[in-house]
């Protein structure tokens, strides 16, 4: 098993994030200095800051309805007035696990939460194309001819274009329109900048679905254990 994979499946991280930590010289191999590539087995001893890591390991999936004033990290970087966070929404007894992706801290809705790293690369990786639904109120009315160019891809910074995606108008009037829009991919406050690109401002961003998993039932704030047949639902999307 590669090594980043290894780190990922511990929860220590997302494959990516191993990949860094594997280039930061933080994890060793029988003593050795990992890099990036090596492969290790279960008589292999794989620590990480001088922490030996158990070749069992027990995935935990959680949902969380996220709200809005809260940061998508273990720990805040600003460290002067650290921010909650997504972690100290879990219960006490919870494993490590880590966001899959990242909703800003603006942003309200669904985020999942494990240590699986494969999951969590299936459910973020570009090439994937998860459909997640967003609730999206923005000020004013978009006529159809901006939502005709938000849904062909726009650009949104110099020479980044988004790809094409699903948008229904939910309720309208001349000060405010709220929308469900379906995006496959996940720029950076992709979705702002689509309506900032058009002159509107969003008000209120919600994520709501990924895939047909929803939050029905689950409050603001709240968390929940996923069921093992919506762990299988999201590994088979």
């Amino acid at each position: 098993m590669r090594i980043n994979k290894f780190l990922a499946m511990q929860g220590a991280a997302s494959r990516r994030g191993a990949d860094a930590i594997i280039a930061e010289g933080r994890v060793l191999i029988n003593g050795k200095t990992a890099k990036a590539g090596d492969d290790v087995s279960e008589s292999d001893a794989v620590t990480l800051d001088g922490k030996l890591l158990s070749h069992k390991v027990k995935y935990e999936y959680y949902l969380l309805n996220k709200p809005k004033g809260c940061v998508c990290t273990a720990h805040d970087e600003k460290t002067e007035r650290p921010r909650k966070t997504v972690m100290d929404l879990l219960p006490a007894n919870a494993g490590r696990v880590f966001p899959v992706g990242r909703l800003d801290y603006d942003t309200e809705g669904m985020l999942i939460l494990t240590n699986d790293g494969d999951l969590s690369y299936r459910l973020t990786a570009p090439q994937s194309e998860i459909p997640k639904t967003y609730l999206v109120r923005v000020e004013g009315s978009v006529s159809p001819a901006e939502l005709n160019r938000l849904r062909a891809g726009i650009e949104i910074e110099k020479g980044v274009v988004t790809k094409k995606c699903k948008i229904s108008v939910v309720e309208t009037d001349k000060s405010y329109t709220k929308l469900h829009i379906v995006l496959t991919e996940g720029k950076n406050r992709e979705i702002r900048k689509m309506f900032e690109a058009i002159g509107r401002r969003v008000e209120f961003l919600k994520r709501i679905k990924i895939g047909e998993l929803t939050l029905t039932g689950l409050d603001r704030g709240g968390v929940r254990k996923l069921t093992d047949e919506e762990v299988f639902y999201l590994k088979n999307l």
